[in-house]
């Protein structure tokens, strides 16, 4: 089964985090590439016109964020074309290979887009 790790931006790498991604639309401020040691899979990340709807909304909102996420994920799938269906095969060819962290910028470590991305790669 392969193994989704995640993991925030602002850590130091580790050498049990295996491939790292970043799966941020943006690069996260303040890093440097060199620093931060992941390649970079912005695809993966949600559209950027959900991205800019979640940081403009409440907190409340958390549920309905994931959900179109995740419509945005299985759509991906389903079509199996297109930059996010890409993104995702990349991250399972990964995966393949051994562990893969999923690193993002986000503060929150339950709630934001790398935790619903990596219960999507584990559930197709």
């Amino acid at each position: 089964m392969p193994n989704y790790l995640l993991k925030r931006a602002y850590e130091a790498p580790a050498s049990s985090d295996g491939a790292r991604v970043l799966v941020d639309r943006l690069w996260p401020r303040g890093i440097k590439k060199e620093v931060l040691d992941a390649a970079w899979l912005r695809d993966a990340a949600p559209s950027p016109e959900l991205r800019k709807a979640w940081h403009a909304a409440p907190e409340e909102e958390w549920e309905a964020f994931a959900g179109l996420y995740r419509s945005e994920l299985k759509a991906a799938d389903a079509a199996g074309a297109g930059a996010l269906a890409e993104a995702l095969g990349e991250l399972r060819s990964l995966a393949e290979a051994g562990t893969v962290t999923l690193v993002f910028a986000a503060k929150d470590l339950e709630r934001n887009h790398a935790a619903v991305l990596r219960e999507h790669l584990l559930s197709h």
